[in-house]
């Protein structure tokens, strides 16, 4: 899933990213409000996270923005003010919850972790196509009821596949999704990554799953055909 940050405190910026990389999240920063609009624009994202004080254009305003053109994506909005009459007016422009500074990573990951869940798209916990199954709770993976181990990429990867079953995804789909806006690679780099993936699974079953779709990108197939 990828997650935009739009936070002008570099310390905070850098410690959200990092912890939200972790956890297996693609994520891109913006240090103001005008850039940060640039790039919900520009790239499909999961959830924002909003700081309200930001140079050139005030966090509210870009709330208001993305609302107009978004109802959907969850926004988390990070605050030093912690009156009721502040968070009733977040609210009611658009936002899906807050979190006061200082705040613990800890707690915002919790926060990130329940806005995925309950958004528009089909977030429930668990991803099913056949017997392929992917937990985003335990962040487990299994084939036939085989514990599948895959790298925090593979693991991105076969999400963004399994999010979209039956689609072809271009390979510059894939990067600018399972991988940070500012990731400069080429894109032959999600070839490698793929054929890890179905290595692991797809080996040995009479069924594989990751499809090529030559000279397009790649697909995961819900149906039993060959």
């Amino acid at each position: 899933m990828r997650i935009l940050i739009i936070e002008d405190e570099q310390k905070v910026s850098t410690l959200v990213k990092r912890g939200l990389a972790a956890e297996r999240y693609a994520v891109d920063t913006c240090a103001d409000g005008i850039e940060g609009l640039e790039y919900f624009e520009a790239f499909p994202y999961d959830l924002l996270i909003l700081d309200l004080m930001l140079p050139r254009l005030p966090g509210t305003e870009v709330l208001q923005r993305v609302r107009h053109k978004n109802d959907h994506v969850p926004i988390l909005i990070l605050t030093a003010k912690d009156s009721v009459d502040d968070k009733v007016k977040l609210f009611e422009l658009g936002a899906d919850d807050y979190l006061t500074k200082p705040f613990a990573f800890a707690e915002l990951l919790v926060r990130v972790k329940a806005l995925l869940r309950r958004g528009p798209v089909n977030r429930s916990s668990t991803l099913r196509i056949g017997d392929l199954e992917l937990d985003r709770l335990t962040q487990q993976v299994k084939r036939g009821g085989r514990r599948v181990e895959l790298t925090a990429k593979e693991y991105s990867l076969l999400e963004y596949l399994m999010q979209n079953p039956d689609r072809v995804l271009s390979r510059n789909m894939i990067i600018e999704h399972v991988w940070d806006q500012s990731f400069d690679g080429i894109t032959n780099i999600v070839d490698v990554y793929v054929r890890h993936l179905r290595t692991k699974v797809d080996e040995g079953q009479p069924f594989k799953m990751i499809r090529t779709v030559r000279g397009t990108g790649y697909m995961i197939r819900r149906g039993m055909e060959a």
